[in-house]
């Protein structure tokens, strides 16, 4: 069965699936050094990247992202490592999966790619030319050691995500893809959610799902979801939401992320009532937090969808984000109420 056939029949059999966490977060615990490339660690630390996906898979992830995010040729230059590009992202598609294959239920394995974290022309030097060999190099790999989809994410530019999603298109695997919108509900380029609707509807049927990743917390990203569930033409393809535990802070010298496991449940809970198909995590999340992700996506909870409503359950939603909600909530969607699994 074809792997867009098969996470569609598995989507009908459950209410949502469920997303992984965190990749960086949960490395530094392990003692990954601030500053350095984490996707070295499929080379150099092997288990310790496969003991995270496993970790998620236990806490009941149904997608694991590969730790791949910036093992593109322009990140890792950065570290003069681009010519390491093929080997980290073979090597981190080929742990995920093997990982995988010791749990009897259906587990998706996802490509992770991330920005380039250069400017196209005309705003820069790199040329969409370049900028499609650079994904495609990813991708490829991504594909022969195994991921069954390519997940484009954290992107700002419909420039970069469109040389993405033509890259990644070359595999012929199924594409899921997410846009990072900040507080002003926009991403760092001035993107909407509508833009993102726009670009990922005519890549259909290579796209099969976009949304909302990363971002400054649950409210916010909520009201991204929001903002994509009521313009969405296309109803065949799947949201996405994969927020953060809130902003990071410096506490006694370490990067914390506030936000507890149990608001990470109700999170979720939201997300499935606003209509998202996969839900999980972004920077902060580790498997605890996925684990009430997991619990709450099929939670008979019932929370309206308002803007005081998430404003009282998660907390308080930027200006802009309110401005673009305009107070007009998509309607809860119906889907398939059949017990998980």
């Amino acid at each position: 069965m074809e792997i867009n056939v098969r996470i569609n029949e598995i989507i009908k059999n459950k209410k949502a699936l469920t997303a992984d966490g965190a990749t960086g977060t949960n490395l530094f615990k392990m003692g990954l050094d601030s500053g350095y490339p984490p996707e070295m660690w499929n080379i150099e630390k092997p288990e310790n990247v496969a003991s995270n996906h496993r970790d998620f898979i236990i806490a009941g992830s149904d997608i694991i992202l590969t730790n791949s995010f910036g093992a593109n040729k322009y990140r890792l230059s950065l570290h003069n490592m681009e010519a390491r590009v093929y080997e980290l992202n073979y090597e981190a598609a080929r742990i995920a999966k093997k990982v995988t294959e010791d749990f009897p239920r259906d587990i998706i394995v996802a490509g992770s790619i991330g920005p380039t974290g250069e400017l196209i022309s005309p705003l820069g030097e790199l040329s969409e030319n370049a900028a499609i060999d650079c994904f495609f190099d990813q991708a490829s790999a991504l594909s022969e050691g195994g991921a069954e989809i390519i997940w484009i994410e954290t992107m700002s530019s419909i420039e970069e995500m469109e040389c993405a999603i033509m890259a990644s298109m070359k595999t012929r695997l199924p594409i899921i893809c997410t846009f990072s919108f900040d507080s002003h509900g926009k991403t760092m380029m001035g993107l909407e959610p509508k833009d993102l609707i726009e670009l990922a509807e005519k890549y259909y049927p290579n796209v099969i799902g976009y949304g909302a990743n990363c971002g400054i917390g649950t409210p916010d990203i909520i009201a991204s979801l929001i903002c994509l569930a009521r313009d969405r033409n296309n109803k065949e393809m799947h949201l996405v939401v994969k927020g953060n535990c809130g902003i990071p802070e410096l506490i006694e010298g370490k990067i914390e992320h506030k936000e507890t496991p149990e608001h990470m449940g109700i999170y979720a809970n939201f997300a499935s009532n606003i209509g998202a198909e996969i839900i999980g995590g972004c920077c902060g999340s580790t498997s605890c937090h996925i684990e009430e992700i997991n619990k709450n996506i099929t939670s008979d909870r019932n929370l309206e969808i308002n803007i005081d409503s998430i404003t009282k359950n998660l907390g308080e939603i930027s200006s802009g984000n309110i401005n673009l909600i305009n107070n007009k909530i998509p309607e809860k969607k119906r889907r398939n109420t059949r017990s998980r699994r």
